[in-house]
């Protein structure tokens, strides 16, 4: 959804997929949901910037292995290929979390304005995310063909859009058949589709080159490379990233692929549909919400089980996002769900996310203003920085980076709090 509604959009109302009815007892706005979304932007605010900072406090420069706060560091970075950290769990949770929003915010527009009016909403959100997000990655900063056309909104707005469309036209029985064949045709795709003998790495390639005794030219040397080979998933050497290779057009994020690239949203789309079965799931009313915990946080684990059982054959990649990926990271999302499910709207223990409802609440703002212009962590240096920084660096146990980051989580959460209590929520 715009990151509005897949970042910010909330249960505030409550919509159901086309041929179900609407839910009995089920609360106009669902506070987990909220909590969830700005607990996942918390990391990405700021939160990773405080582990490093306390790590680098006990353990000194560059340690990042030592202890539990070594442990979690580590899990703030993402898996340099193959397997799975913390880190590669919050893109996909947005994307999860997007699927949810579908069903409550586009259940309802069926509901009440019809099937028409919910496609036009689909394509209109769907357009003009991926046009804010061509202007995240830079815009028109750079002539073409040094402009990034996929990114990680970009991504968003396509998950969305073809969940969306899927959502307004299939019913449940359909749609879960859809998300199976994806998932295993893209699996078929990477596995026996004969990819070129050649992988799309500086080393590699200019090894290649010497080998054959002439300059390096990834293009020249891709085309010219006629044997073929299956079965292969590694970095640069996979049917995803030679096909962004030779059609992506644009700048590639790792030069010579995309991690959010073509092929691979494909898989993405099945993301955002587990999360419209999750909404669909906790709008249904044949479930108390006990019950409601145990299948979200019981289908997570076995969903889990199932990617990683998977992986021993198409391993866990969260830059090809691989079918695998998908099933681990639906997971976890789902379990995560289900845990602040319980915890928020069942229990009604609501105090202690207060915070992370204001960031949830408007997630795009903070995203926006933090990586297009330059947010708080620029702002924080201004309060603590320069001699600031020095003296608790220099004097107070190496804790300048630590001051850095706890103003500006604090900068994060009291602007959007500012905007909580004026009802100021930015919405596309």
């Amino acid at each position: 959804m715009p990151i509005a509604d897949a970042m910010t959009e909330d249960a505030r109302t409550v919509g159901v997929a086309p041929s179900m009815p609407p839910a009995a007892g089920i609360p106009q706005r669902l506070m987990s949901l909220d909590a969830l979304r700005g607990f996942d932007m918390f990391w990405i605010i700021g939160a990773d910037e405080l582990v490093e900072a306390l790590n680098h406090m006990v353990h000194g420069e560059g340690h990042t292995s030592g202890g539990i706060l070594g442990f979690i560091a580590n899990q703030l970075e993402h898996a340099e290929w193959e397997g799975f950290h913390f880190e590669d769990l919050i893109f996909p949770l947005f994307v999860f979390m997007a699927g949810i929003s579908i069903v409550f915010s586009l259940g309802k527009t069926i509901r009440q304005e019809g099937r028409a009016a919910a496609v036009k909403r689909v394509v209109r959100r769907g357009i003009l995310l991926f046009v804010i997000g061509l202007f995240y990655s830079g815009g028109l900063t750079n002539p073409w063909p040094d402009m990034r056309v996929m990114g990680v909104l970009n991504r968003i707005a396509l998950c969305y859009f073809f969940a969306g469309l899927i959502f307004c036209f299939f019913n449940l029985r359909s749609m879960i058949a859809i998300s199976v064949a994806a998932l295993i045709g893209y699996w078929a795709l990477l596995t026996f589709v004969p990819i070129r003998n050649i992988q799309l790495q500086k080393g590699p390639l200019q090894e290649l080159a010497t080998k054959r005794n002439v300059a390096l030219d990834p293009k020249a040397l891709f085309f010219s490379t006629t044997d073929r080979v299956t079965g292969h998933y590694e970095k640069g050497f996979n049917l995803a990233d030679h096909i962004d290779f030779e059609y992506l057009p644009g700048r590639l994020y790792d030069k010579y692929f995309d991690p959010e690239g073509l092929l691979s949203t494909i898989p993405a789309v099945v993301t955002c549909l587990l999360g419209v079965f999750a909404g669909l799931f906790l709008l249904n009313a044949s479930f108390n919400d006990q019950q409601k915990v145990v299948c979200l946080l019981a289908a997570g684990l076995a969903l889990a089980a199932l990617g990683w059982a998977w992986s021993a054959q198409f391993p866990v990649i969260k830059k090809i996002w691989t079918s695998s990926y998908v099933l681990a990271a639906g997971g976890y999302s789902a379990a995560l769900l289900g845990l602040f499910y319980w915890i928020v709207d069942v229990c009604k223990w609501q105090k202690w996310c207060q915070p992370f409802v204001w960031m949830g609440m408007n997630s795009i703002t903070i995203y926006l203003a933090r990586n297009i212009l330059g947010g708080t962590d620029k702002l924080s240096q201004r309060f603590a920085g320069g001699d600031v920084h020095e003296f608790f660096e220099n004097h107070l146990g190496g804790s300048g980076d630590l001051v850095l980051a706890v103003v500006g989580l604090f900068l994060s959460f009291w602007f959007v709090h500012f905007l909580y209590r004026r009802k100021i929520f930015l919405r596309l």
